[in-house]
């Protein structure tokens, strides 16, 4: 069950338009087969204006908030309730939008959700919002999580949410909880309740394993997908999270797979004579795009998942790969050295009005389209150094993010506000050494943060919003 707590009146910040969007959302639940239970209207205005992410020269200057630990049966602590709060605390804090206030600091314990607060006790900390909760046990394997998110400078509950879950379910009821609280207080969509598929790598470099691996955005829940008996290559998501397509090498053949999720089946869709390259889909989940080389020549086509169709959109005699949709479907990036020197290129997506949209010093690869269309990423080498970096569609506003000996393959949080990418170290012992790590950074530039894995890793790809 589940129960989607709003404010109390509807104010001129929840419009018609802004609540038929709510009902929408609400009535496309539930989450792991929960029904909507209830939909309270309860609470209050307009947050407070204190209440918002102040950005300064484009480093955001981050939120005080407090996050009490969820409260139990009896009022106290529960053990499940206690992750929640810290996997909440991690994501938020983690984002580099908020700043969360030691609990030792607290002046009051921890209260029920429903319970309105005592806002004297936590206004002398300095924070803007207090997040409370609790965990009740229903039976041995479902439990109800509720929280709620107060505004304390207004002095009012901004909104809420209750679950009943199984209670192995906790960690992404946490990441749900964690969207909300993003949402509400940033304006923009969470990208908590994600996974990343990338490819972990082990052994020495002459003889590497690949294997196909895959983990929630936070590195947690981590699972193999396949055994490293063969080469894969560029996994990526398809628009509903639930298939992933990338490129295998089964005795020196490329492939390209489906691999479903759900059911852990393996779908090949071709094999292709030369060389593949880095097939997507598009964001209809309709088509793959990828890239085969023969005869010295690389060229972008599509192939239509309904009827294996392979159609054919470019055709020069230089290397086209890389290639990104638009989140419309109506344009194509990618990358190509037609015109003497590795460069970004648009095109439609019939694959006429090919456009150059780099100019500046060094080489372009990898990009790709970031969710709401605004900007793309792409990698840059330029003096012998690796970049991750970004511009507008148009080829304007080109900013470095990142940089490393090697920096490669950027991919987007499905709120365009992060990008995570890899990155290898310059190799010791002759060469014969080197470590591959992932790592994410905020499309501002800042905050850098590797992302622990059980081995090395490289090719990540961020999925969309998990289908409720």
């Amino acid at each position: 069950m589940i129960a989607l707590i709003l404010p109390y009146k509807i104010t001129t910040y929840l419009t018609i338009n802004n609540l038929r969007l709510v009902l929408n959302k609400i009535l496309k639940l539930p989450v792991y087969q929960i029904i909507i239970l209830i939909i309270s209207l309860l609470s209050s205005q307009a947050f407070s204006e204190d209440l918002r992410i102040k950005i300064n020269s484009g480093q955001v200057e981050p939120l005080p908030i407090a996050i009490a630990n969820f409260t139990g049966e009896e009022g106290g602590s529960s053990k499940i309730g206690m992750q929640i709060s810290t996997v909440v605390s991690n994501n938020l804090v983690g984002s580099g939008q908020f700043k969360a206030i030691e609990s030792a600091a607290f002046i009051a314990p921890p209260t029920n959700p429903s319970v309105r607060p005592n806002f004297t006790d936590w206004t002398p900390l300095g924070i803007k919002a207090l997040i409370t909760g609790s965990v009740k046990n229903i039976n041995d394997q479902q439990i109800e999580v509720e929280f709620r998110l107060w505004d304390v400078i207004a002095e009012t509950d901004l909104i809420g949410l209750r679950l009943s879950v199984n209670s192995k379910a906790w960690r992404r009821v946490a990441h749900i909880i964690s969207d909300e609280i993003f949402e509400r207080l940033s304006g923009d969509s969470g990208y908590f309740d994600t996974r990343i598929v990338y490819v972990a790598e082990s052994g020495p470099q002459n003889n590497r394993i690949k294997r196909l691996a895959i983990m929630d955005q936070d590195g947690e829940n981590h699972q193999f997908l396949t055994d490293g008996s063969f080469l894969v290559l560029t996994p990526r998501f398809s628009p509903t999270s639930q298939e992933i397509t990338y490129l295998a090498y089964f005795k020196n053949e490329p492939r390209v797979y489906i691999f479903n999720l759900e059911t852990g089946q393996q779908e090949l869709l071709g094999s292709f004579p030369g060389m593949t390259f880095a097939p997507r889909f598009s964001p209809s989940g309709e088509k793959i795009i990828m890239s085969l080389a023969e005869k010295g020549v690389t060229d972008i086509y599509t192939m239509d998942l309904n009827n294996q169709e392979v159609k054919r959109l470019t055709n020069s005699p230089s290397i086209d790969t890389s290639p990104s949709f638009s989140p419309d479907g109506k344009k194509i990036i990618f990358n190509s050295d037609r015109g003497g020197t590795q460069q970004l290129y648009i095109m439609d997506s019939n694959g006429r009005n090919v456009k150059r949209i780099s100019f500046g010093k060094g080489r372009y690869a990898t990009p790709v389209w970031a969710p709401k269309g605004e900007l793309i990423a792409f990698t840059k080498i330029l003096k012998n150094k690796f970049y991750i970096g970004v511009m507008s569609p148009d080829g304007s506003g080109e900013r470095l993010l990142a940089q490393g000996y090697l920096v490669e393959g950027p991919t987007w949080a499905p709120n365009g506000r992060v990008l995570m990418y890899f990155k290898q170290a310059a190799p010791i012992d002759d060469g014969k050494s080197t470590t591959v790590n992932l790592f994410k950074i905020d499309v501002t530039g800042f905050r850098e943060t590797r992302i622990v894995t059980p081995s090395d890793g490289s090719d990540p790809a961020w999925s969309p919003l998990l289908p409720n």
